[in-house]
């Protein structure tokens, strides 16, 4: 139970609504009682009055109740679900954001943990399972005590053994059933969450997977895994509804006895004092209604533990504490970035070999610098440090002379445009996925980027900048993706311009375009290029070569040809 503090939380943020649903689902309840058992008084005591009480009798009074309370649950009815389910939607999509804020904030060490697919159900399957927690267990609990205490508060007024009786079986039927169901229900119901889960996984793998898993012919193996998790998923799912079924039948049963014997002590087979005939009509009618109150109680613990579950893994998610924190606010310098790296060490949680070791590079404001090296060398790792995706183990960063982890991240976010190895496009249309670069931009201005880099045909369709690219962008070829993702650093037009194998893909005409492209647009931008390729290098202000995260030569194109160092060795390989 403790996983549901933090949530519970969260739900003692809209008191008003959720109060006022349980409210009206007490009136709801109250109503319910009320008409029953009003009209099964109302029929005996007309039935008793006869024909000779026709002048006697009133009718009306009664009629007008039996109105008055069948109007009263209909219109509190509608508004009840209207409320519960408002309120319900509200804290989910506060939970929704809330989760979102806690995971956007972790680190990339700290996600790494985590399948993609995994963390997508946590933050919508899971997330969607604690509603719960209200609509199926607090309300119907809290709605059912008071219904109690009101029903026997009433019939305490007519016959105190009476309303003893009733009062205390439905309130021995509240504190026992829920707990005892949730005990025989919590296997059941993990084993729901979990098949839920793999399933959901499953099926986004073999989704995305499909066109591989068609081509290399194991598609049919994959769905049949996906079936066997569905067919455990569905068993699962019959325990709970033969539990289910097993808690509505205890409750006819206790139900069916208690009203026997309400039924026998009223008509005085126990006791010298005997109720008249109506009064009798109305204690049945009014423990059947009140029973009522308690159908959705009997069974309300056995999605507890599918709601437990799900609270352990979105709370796998919002305990962690950020491992990467930014300043509120930072007093940055305008001018164009200035980069010092001192001495910079760094090494992934699962690698026991440094990527970076003691490596020092301090680049002018305005330079161009090409980072060359092997594969593992730690270009790669050096961009995703001065973005803050990791933290360094030792060793400082300072941006225009201020340490990195004083910059705030807007800021920091703003003065930097990045393109990728991984080029990340959502399901959307062409122009949201350029929007994402810069939001204010208009029709015009995403036009003439998308020309900048060859793209013109992407949107030269009827479709326009409306084209839809699918998931991952998989209309597109692999040199398209790069340039679109150029196009994304264009818009957005940083101070500092930190590129990872930004031609890769492309062909030598296109790269060469690509590459002369970039060299006019950072005119006075501080740039980073990370490559494993040799063209355009002549332009670069400084070429440093790495070697096992550290710097082993630099210099421009020309010093590094004389030199015959590793550079010259390179080129020569190149030009064969």
């Amino acid at each position: 139970m403790s996983a549901l503090r933090p949530f519970l939380r969260l739900w003692s943020r809209h008191p008003y609504r959720l109060a006022l649903g349980i409210l009206l689902a007490i009136v709801t309840l109250l109503a319910s009682i009320g008409l029953l058992t009003l009209s099964g008084w109302f029929l005996a005591a007309s039935s008793v009055a006869g024909f000779a009480g026709l002048y006697s009798f009133n009718y009306m009074l009664p009629a007008a109740g039996v109105r008055g309370a069948a109007i009263t649950r209909t219109v509190a009815r509608y508004f009840e679900r209207l409320v519960s389910h408002d309120a319900t939607f509200r804290v989910l999509q506060h939970l929704r954001v809330f989760t979102f804020s806690r995971l956007i904030a972790l680190s990339p060490g700290q996600l790494s943990g985590f399948r993609q697919a995994d963390l997508l159900n946590r933050f919508v399957g899971d997330v969607d399972t604690l509603d719960h927690l209200y609509l199926r267990v607090i309300s119907p609990l809290t709605g059912a005590f008071v219904v109690i205490v009101l029903v026997t508060l009433g019939l305490s007024l007519i016959d105190l053994q009476l309303s003893f009786l009733l009062g205390g079986t439905m309130l021995a039927t509240l504190l026992i059933m829920p707990p005892l169901f949730y005990r025989l229900g919590t296997p059941a119901g993990q084993a729901i969450a979990r098949g839920r889960m793999r399933w959901r996984m499953q099926l986004m793998h073999w989704l995305g997977g499909q066109a591989e898993l068609t081509l290399y012919g194991t598609a049919h193996s994959w769905r049949k895994q996906l079936d066997n998790e569905e067919r455990g998923w569905q068993q699962a799912q019959r325990k709970q509804q033969r539990l289910q079924a097993l808690a509505q039948s205890l409750l006819l049963l206790i139900s069916g006895m208690t009203l026997t014997l309400l039924l026998w002590i009223s008509a005085a087979a126990i006791g010298e004092n005997q109720l008249p005939g109506s009064f009798i009509a109305l204690v049945v009618f009014c423990a059947l209604g009140a029973f009522e109150a308690l159908a959705p109680v009997a069974g309300a613990f056995l999605p507890l533990a599918q709601v437990i579950t799900a609270a352990r893994r979105v709370n796998d998610i919002i305990v962690r504490s950020p491992a990467i924190t930014f300043p509120a606010v930072a007093n940055v310098p305008a001018d164009t970035l200035k980069v010092c790296i001192e001495n910079l060490s760094f090494t992934y949680p699962d690698r026991p070999d440094a990527v970076l070791s003691h490596f020092s590079l301090n680049m002018q404001r305005g330079e161009h610098i090409a980072l060359l090296g092997p594969t593992g060398c730690g270009k790669s790792t050096l961009l995703a440090l001065l973005t803050r995706g990791w933290e360094s183990q030792s060793g400082t960063i300072t941006l225009n002379d201020l340490p990195l982890q004083n910059w705030d991240e807007a800021q920091l976010r703003q003065r930097i445009s990045m393109v990728t190895q991984r080029v990340h496009l959502f399901s959307q249309t062409l122009r949201d996925n350029l929007l994402l670069a810069c939001p204010t931009a208009h029709d015009e201005a995403l036009k003439a980027v998308l020309v900048q880099v060859g793209l013109r045909h992407l949107f030269d369709q009827d479709e326009d900048l409306n084209a839809w690219l699918g998931e991952g962008g998989r209309p597109l070829s692999g040199g398209e993706l790069r340039r679109l993702a150029i196009a994304r650093a264009l818009l957005h037009n940083g101070d500092l311009w930190l590129l990872d194998e930004p031609t890769e893909g492309l062909d030598a005409t296109t790269e060469q375009q690509i590459l002369t492209l970039l060299n006019q647009v950072t005119q006075g931008k501080t740039l980073i290029i990370v490559t494993h390729r040799l063209s355009g290098l002549q332009h670069m202000d400084r070429i440093c070569v790495m070697e096992n995260g550290r710097i082993i030569e630099q210099g421009n194109h020309a010093e590094l040809i004389s030199k015959g160092g590793r550079y010259w060795r390179c080129q020569q390989r190149f030009a064969l």
